[in-house]
This record gives C-alpha cells, sequence and structure tokens, in this order.
C-alpha cells in the first residue's frame, strides 16, 4: 500500500467518514482530485502551509481583508475544509469583528492540525 494511501485509510481515519464529523470531508476532496491520493495529499500539503500565512494576511490587512477572506473561502472549499470556507464566508460579508476573525481563526487551526495529523499517520 503506497504511503499516500495508507494515509487515508488509516485505522483512525475511516475510508469515508461524515463529513459533518471532520475539518476537512475527504470524499469531497476524493471527488476533487479523482480519486488521486497522491494528489489528495499534495493538495492538503499546499493548503497547510499556506492557510496560516493568509489567516494572518486578513488579520493584518483591514483593507484587503475581503478578498483575501475570498480566496481562502475558494481555497477551502475546494478541499473540502467547509468550516474555514463558512468563517471566511463571515468575513468576506463584511463581519469582521473580533469574533468572527477568532472563529476563522480557530477553524483554521482545526483543519490545519486534522490536515498535519493525516500526513503524519
Amino acid at each position: 500500500m503506497s504511503a499516500a494511501r495508507a494515509v487515508f485509510e488509516s485505522p483512525e481515519m475511516p475510508a469515508n467518514p461524515a463529513s459533518s464529523a471532520r475539518p476537512v470531508d475527504l470524499d469531497h476532496l476524493a471527488r476533487q482530485t479523482m480519486g488521486d491520493t497522491a494528489l489528495e495529499a499534495e493538495v492538503l500539503t499546499m493548503f497547510a502551509r499556506q492557510v496560516r500565512v493568509c489567516l494572518q494576511d486578513i488579520a493584518e490587512n483591514a483593507e484587503g481583508r475581503k478578498a483575501l477572506a475570498h480566496k481562502l473561502k475558494g481555497a477551502a472549499a475546494a478541499i473540502g475544509a467547509f468550516g474555514v470556507a463558512e468563517a471566511a464566508g463571515a468575513v468576506e460579508a463584511g463581519q469582521d469583528d473580533a469574533a468572527t476573525l477568532a472563529r476563522l481563526s480557530a477553524a483554521v487551526v482545526e483543519a490545519e492540525h486534522f490536515i498535519l495529523k493525516l500526513m503524519r499517520s
């Protein structure tokens, strides 16, 4: 079994987890990558590397916040990180109060930790 395949079929992670129970919907990701597990791993790794930088940019750039949140929302939705996409959508819609930014930050950290755990398995 390839390393990428082992990551997504580990005993701790069922092959078809319920999307509501995970920070990243792996079924959605598999559809997006046409089942290519190596591509799934590559996409998740890139997202995990870039998401924290994007979050920092959102926090520091009030003028460009909506555009940055829009980009994050799209990237998160593409990989199945729907909690991140939803929180970024709220920021994009103009809800950039401290509570909404904290919710976005928490969703990003949760997705990032989930991805990192997958990659270590």
